[in-house]
């Protein structure tokens, strides 16, 4: 299973601008970056919304996922 990393997870929090601010300039709504960060919704492979996120705060593709170990 794929998980937005914790590093992008800290970005976002650390970002003076607000989680819903970062969404938007991502392009995407709000509340889905809520659920993919809380883990409510499916993050794909190289999940073009993730992606998206980590571009506005500099964060690498190949650093924005992790996988879930068990």
């Amino acid at each position: 299973m794929i998980l937005v990393s914790e590093k992008l997870k800290a970005a976002i929090k650390l970002n003076r601008k607000p989680a819903y601010q970062i969404a938007w300039l991502a392009e995407i709504n709000p509340n889905v970056l809520s659920k993919l960060i809380n883990g409510i919704e499916r993050v794909r492979p190289n999940d073009p919304r993730i992606i998206s996120v980590g571009k506005v705060l500099g964060v690498a593709p190949e650093e924005c996922f992790q996988e879930k170990s068990d």
